[in-house]
């Protein structure tokens, strides 16, 4: 008769626990690193883009095969939650939003960032005289921007839970143990919304928002301090960077899906015309009907 071997849960997670105690303690987390590898850091945004073409873009990345005009990116350096990406390492969002834009093909970017200035500067030059002949830096050769995106964070938090707690009221060495491994598990999370602007008139087009959400492990945290903290964690570069990543594909990704379906708002007698709401004593075409 063959018998039936039941495992120990209480035990295997014991071993685990004092496992990771053991090298924690140890410092073997920082003792060794491997090799780096060329695109071994795996994100939400990959890959490159050139004209129309992309490489190793993410597959839930919207694409279009028509391109529907070009496009400027920008964002208000002034408003809080711009101040905020410097307390996580992180700068300007509009690289990240131009590679998503481009490798969806939907629109073409054009510069109006500080690489203006060098363009400026080649067309300076070239009055000058002092380029070579055949340089082509001559007037009328800019593209216009037929419509801005403007980008903004809403909401933004790491660690916002966490389950150590309840694993160390287990008690004893095993609960102090498996406290804290769970101790180092917890939640990010991120809001981020998008708004399309036509140029020439400078109406909304679009808005979306997006989000994104994940799990942080940093397995030392809740046992060791902060000496080994981060040894085993569960990501290599800017966690925070990378869920403000997925959170502005996921609003990109809503953008692009609206304005396929664009249909445009009309208003009778026209936009900017006065409107639909009179008030007494006013001179647009609906003040001037009240009453009537």
């Amino acid at each position: 008769m063959r018998k039936t071997v039941r495992s120990n849960p209480v035990g295997s997670l014991a071993l685990l626990c004092a496992a990771v105690a053991l090298v924690a303690a140890l410092g073997w987390g920082r003792a060794f690193a491997t090799e780096p590898v060329l695109g071994g850091s795996k994100t939400v945004e990959s890959g490159g883009a050139g004209g129309a073409a992309s490489q190793g873009a993410n597959s839930q990345l919207e694409h279009c095969d028509e391109t529907m005009g070009t496009m400027a990116v920008e964002e208000d350096q002034g408003a809080p939650w711009y101040g905020q990406l410097a307390q996580y390492k992180l700068g300007s969002t509009i690289p990240v939003l131009r590679l998503l834009i481009q490798q969806s093909n939907c629109f073409v970017v054009v510069e109006r960032g500080s690489a203006m200035r060098n363009m400026m500067q080649e067309r300076q030059l070239q009055q000058t005289g002092e380029m070579r002949e055949g340089s082509n830096f001559g007037k009328g050769q800019i593209a216009a921007a037929d419509y801005t995106m403007s980008p903004s964070i809403t909401f933004s938090q790491k660690g916002t839970g966490g389950v150590g707690g309840a694993l160390g009221a287990v008690g004893g060495i095993l609960g102090k143990a498996a406290g804290a491994v769970a101790g180092g598990v917890k939640t990010n999370e991120a809001s981020t919304v998008l708004l399309l602007i036509d140029n020439r008139s400078g109406v909304q087009l679009a808005a979306a928002t997006g989000s994104a959400k994940n799990m942080d492990f940093s397995l030392f945290g809740g046992m060791f301090g902060g000496g080994a903290a981060g040894g085993a964690g569960g990501y290599t570069n800017t966690p925070e960077g990378k869920i403000l990543t997925a959170a502005f594909m996921d609003s990109y990704n809503q953008l692009v899906k609206v304005v396929r379906n664009y249909k445009a708002q009309n208003v009778k007698g026209g936009l900017g015309t006065g409107g639909r709401l009179g008030v007494q004593g006013g001179q647009t075409p609906a003040s001037k009907g009240l009453g009537k």
